[in-house]
């Protein structure tokens, strides 16, 4: 474990703020949301100061970071009784809207998550099978599969 810099520091946010707000964004479906807990990953990567072998492996550990948040946020949220009048409205992060990410959206999570590392973020099924925790068959067959969903979403 290394001590962070201020400059390094700035450099990893500068590099994947973005990226990790879209992860997040795709699990909790909130800007609020996305932004805690992209910030919550900046602070458990300062608190930590995890010695990265390369760049790849650096990317790798953030992302899986925000979906282990992102998946303990949703059970959190799960667990929380919230009464109707305090339910806000939530905005989207300033994406252009479009049919093909709004149906992506609409998949459920194993489809959406795999759907969304492979298209928009450029992952292999490999590194998506690393990142999420499964094997690359399952996320080959969750690709087909919500390869086939969006197909009959977006014919709607």
């Amino acid at each position: 474990m290394k001590q962070m810099d201020r400059l390094e520091a700035e450099r990893i946010v500068a590099a994947y703020a973005d990226t990790l707000l879209r992860v997040s964004f795709t699990y909790l479906r909130s800007t609020q949301d996305a932004e805690d807990v992209v910030q919550t990953v900046f602070l458990k990567l300062l608190a930590s100061g995890p010695d990265f072998q390369n760049a790849e492996h650096e990317k790798a550990w953030l992302i899986r970071t925000t979906i282990n948040t992102c998946k303990d946020e949703l059970r959190a949220f799960r667990r929380k009784a919230v009464p109707l009048d305090a339910a806000m409205e939530r905005e989207a992060p300033e994406v252009p809207s479009s049919p093909v990410l709004e149906s992506v959206m609409a998949l459920p999570e194993k489809y959406r998550a795999a759907i969304y590392l492979f298209y928009y973020e450029g992952y292999t099924i490999q590194e998506i099978a690393s990142l999420l925790g499964r094997s690359e068959s399952a996320v080959a067959a969750h690709l087909s599969r919500g390869r086939k969903k969006l197909r009959n979403l977006l014919d709607k």
